[in-house]
């Protein structure tokens, strides 16, 4: 069994495990006992009161975080022709067709984030088994299968993030970074959260938010009430 370090236990005792906290105050406990060398992502996990092997209890979309996540995107688009030009003026990392295909074939994936015209999808569909699993497949519904593939990549690049509910019913996201401060997070949670509760399946009975917690990429989860997050998005 593995055992924490002194820094994570000594944060951990300032959190109370027992406690549903707000954001504002979660948010600043979090960066308080941020102990690491670097500049840690803080993470978002909510548990949804959904069942993802059924298709109507889905839940998956996109969401553009207003202070974006602090990470750089380097996003690939499957185009040809003109909107290949539109791409890399938008600030595309990496253009082109049958040649990156050729490329992922071989093992490379040095992008965060792909995009493609509904024209290239044909092709792109080859190597869906391996774009697929790496969550790197374009999807229409995420917003990445498009021809205005100049509006697509500005908004990845700005901070756009996808998400899904994962088997558990757990939805996964980051939400910045510790240097963003106490309120750019709490916007970036908002945006999030309003997205999250705006999916909702009809299906969906009972409680829908069953948890929230957040946490810093070393950190201790912090539990969030979820009768604050309904409060906020009245």
């Amino acid at each position: 069994m593995s055992r924490k370090g002194k820094k994570y236990n000594s944060a951990r005792q300032k959190i109370d495990a027992e406690k549903g906290y707000d954001f504002p105050e979660a948010l600043k406990l979090a960066l308080d006992t941020s102990y690491a060398k670097f500049d840690e992502s803080v993470d978002i996990a909510v548990r949804l009161g959904v069942d993802p092997r059924h298709a109507d209890q889905m839940v998956r979309g996109s969401v553009m975080l207003p202070n974006g996540t602090g990470k750089e995107v380097k996003v690939l688009v499957f185009a040809k022709g003109e909107k290949e030009m539109e791409a890399a003026e938008a600030g595309a990392d990496f253009v082109g067709n049958d040649e990156l295909i050729e490329k992922i074939k071989g093992g490379w994936f040095g992008f965060d984030k792909a995009v493609s015209t509904p024209d290239m999808m044909g092709t792109v569909g080859r190597i869906g088994k391996v774009l697929g699993p790496r969550g790197l497949m374009p999807n229409a519904k995420a917003g990445t299968v498009t021809f205005d593939v100049g509006r697509a990549v500005k908004e990845l690049k700005a901070g756009k993030i996808d998400f899904r509910v994962e088997k558990a019913g757990i939805v996964h996201a980051s939400m910045g970074k510790v240097s963003f401060g106490v309120e750019r997070l709490v916007e970036n949670l908002t945006s999030f959260m309003e997205t999250i509760v705006r999916l909702k399946p009809v299906s969906s009975k009972g409680t829908y938010l069953k948890s929230i917690a957040i946490s810093t990429t070393m950190g201790a989860g912090i539990r969030i009430d979820p009768v604050h997050v309904k409060t906020i998005l009245r």
